[in-house]
């Protein structure tokens, strides 16, 4: 599957959004940098579905913008006044040319979901790589008021779960796309996880 990150030449705070070419072209998150419509279009001129992850503000502020340049579907897993599809623990989704399962993975947001096919992850921010905080494997912060570092660790549990051993290619909400070992990453992210200790220390 092609999968781009359209805003990797964002200059102000995003997260990823990728965009998966296929049998349905996909976005996977909308980022919140202006010119991600004007990147897409350097790719496709359609864009058939908008897959949301979480609704963190760096990964939904343009959000509107893009619906209206291409008319796509929204699935997400919270309400949202654009959602077109709901989505829930253990649906399918075609994202690109893959079928992804949809895993609920809470903790860094409590409606956040992961996307897992038999080789790509789309983690969100459950589990990113080499994102600052870490080299390899991290995990989303959990110490603003509604996270949990425990709902997390039991969410990269899950995902660990019912991860194929296929899966080899990860495209996490911040750092950088890796391909490999994904399980490797993910037991790396779980272990930082399970000490506890502030993501960012003061």
């Amino acid at each position: 599957m092609e999968v781009h990150n359209v805003t990797a030449d964002a200059e102000t705070f995003t997260c990823n959004a990728y965009l998966a070419l296929g049998e349905r072209t996909t976005l996977v998150d909308a980022g919140g940098w202006e010119g991600v419509v004007d990147a897409i279009r350097d790719h496709t001129d359609t864009v058939d579905a908008v897959v949301l992850t979480h609704q963190h503000g760096d990964h939904v502020q343009e959000l509107g913008r893009v619906l209206e340049a291409f008319d796509a579907e929204l699935y997400a897993y919270g309400e949202h006044p654009r959602r077109d599809h709901a989505l829930d623990d253990g649906d399918e989704v075609l994202v690109g040319g893959e079928t992804c399962e949809v895993v609920y993975t809470p903790g860094h947001a409590d409606d956040h979901v992961s996307l897992v096919s038999e080789h790509s992850l789309f983690s969100g921010d459950v589990v990113v790589h080499d994102d600052g905080a870490f080299e390899g494997g991290s995990f989303g912060r959990t110490d603003r008021p509604g996270q949990s570092r425990e709902r997390e660790i039991e969410s990269i549990r899950e995902l660990l779960d019912r991860m194929p051993d296929g899966v080899e290619g990860m495209y996490s909400g911040h750092g950088g796309v890796f391909h490999g070992d994904v399980r490797g990453i993910v037991e790396k992210a779980l272990e930082r996880a399970e000490r506890r200790e502030p993501k960012y220390p003061e």
